[in-house]
């Protein structure tokens, strides 16, 4: 469909708000343009069921978060109803404002998983993979196995659940998920198993061309430096604001030295590339919305830190703030829909 370096892109500007800002109006834009792109995403991908599932569970999740927030924060001036103040924890009055910031971040939880769900459907981790920088093609590996380890689980409990039910069992508590833990963490195991003997087999680790020791010595001692130069180069532009160039100057000159190290490091990995990644003109017009949806958010946060807070809690309004450009910014990022191929064009592609 797109380049996963263009889902990547999509992912950091949607992620971005929904770190940034509680505003249930703002989440709910995001929330509702991530839903739009996953149902179309969802049709065309293998992981689309497992996923589903996922997102049930966060609905769930909803529905504990927000009596627990009401229930628990006795704080707001609009109250719906008082319980007896004897009742520990829960005693005292419930207001719309323990309910509206309960929802609230409720809805930020579930926006993420949505986000990551789209992106799990649409993007395959083994193209992915492939373009992890050479210097990192271990934590990429990794990353790679960590994003496949929540749908196969649930795709292989829903086989598995689905088989005991044919032999006639039948799920009705807690005592009745032996016969489905069991045989999914042996199935887990299992393939564990057999990752780990591919691993072995395809010679994984011996692609590194050997250093020698005075070499190793002067890279490990450039990247300590870099990283001393990092944390120094942050904390001079923090907390010394008569400095802060110099501070800068400092963080610029140890992320080039960091780049140059990593550079070095990845020239020693050898990687064969059976197929290259097409780059059309719909994943530059998705890198390019992305990439200025996500500056147009920082500048609103660097510039205007109160556009993107909600606090309901007195002595502030419940009412969530709403800058109608920010919201039709933030709309945008249905726009992978939009470009979207059709499944004719996706078939002619591959």
């Amino acid at each position: 469909m797109f380049h996963p370096i263009a889902w990547l892109l999509w992912l950091g500007a949607a992620v971005l708000p929904v770190m940034l800002s509680q505003n249930p109006l703002y989440l709910a834009i995001v929330c509702l343009a991530a839903g739009i792109v996953y149902a179309v995403v969802r049709q065309t991908s293998p992981l689309a069921q497992s996923w589903s599932s996922f997102l049930k569970l966060g609905l769930t999740l909803i529905a504990f978060t927000v009596p627990l927030n009401a229930l628990s924060v006795h704080a707001g001036r609009l109250v719906l109803f008082t319980l007896p103040r004897s009742w520990p924890l829960v005693g005292g009055p419930i207001t719309v404002e323990a309910v509206v910031f309960g929802a609230s971040k409720a809805l930020s939880l579930f926006t993420l998983l949505l986000l990551f769900a789209v992106f799990n459907c649409a993007v395959d981790q083994a193209r992915l993979l492939r373009w992890t920088p050479a210097f990192l093609f271990e934590a990429g590996l990794i990353t790679s196995i960590a994003l496949t380890f929540v749908p196969q689980t649930l795709r292989s409990a829903q086989e598995i659940r689905e088989a005991q039910a044919i032999r006639g069992h039948r799920f009705h508590g807690v005592r009745d998920l032996l016969p489905l833990f069991v045989p999914l963490l042996t199935s887990g195991l299992e393939r564990a198993v057999q990752l780990a003997e591919s691993m072995e087999a395809r010679g994984f680790g011996g692609s590194l061309e050997p250093l020698n020791p005075r070499r190793e010595v002067l890279i490990k001692i450039a990247t300590a430096m870099a990283l001393l130069g990092l944390v120094s180069g942050f904390f001079t532009a923090t907390y010394f604001r008569d400095q802060q160039m110099l501070g800068w100057a400092l963080l610029a000159l140890s992320l080039t030295a960091l780049a140059l190290v990593f550079r070095i490091q990845g020239q020693r990995v050898r990687r064969t590339r059976y197929r290259h990644g097409v780059w059309r003109r719909r994943d530059t017009a998705l890198a390019a919305i992305s990439v200025g949806l996500a500056v147009t958010v920082f500048l609103v946060r660097v510039c205007a830190r109160t556009a993107l807070t909600y606090y309901p809690y007195p002595p502030f309004s419940p009412r969530p703030p709403f800058n109608p450009l920010l919201g039709s910014v933030l709309a945008l990022l249905a726009t992978p829909a939009v470009l979207a191929p059709t499944r004719r064009e996706q078939a002619t592609s591959e």
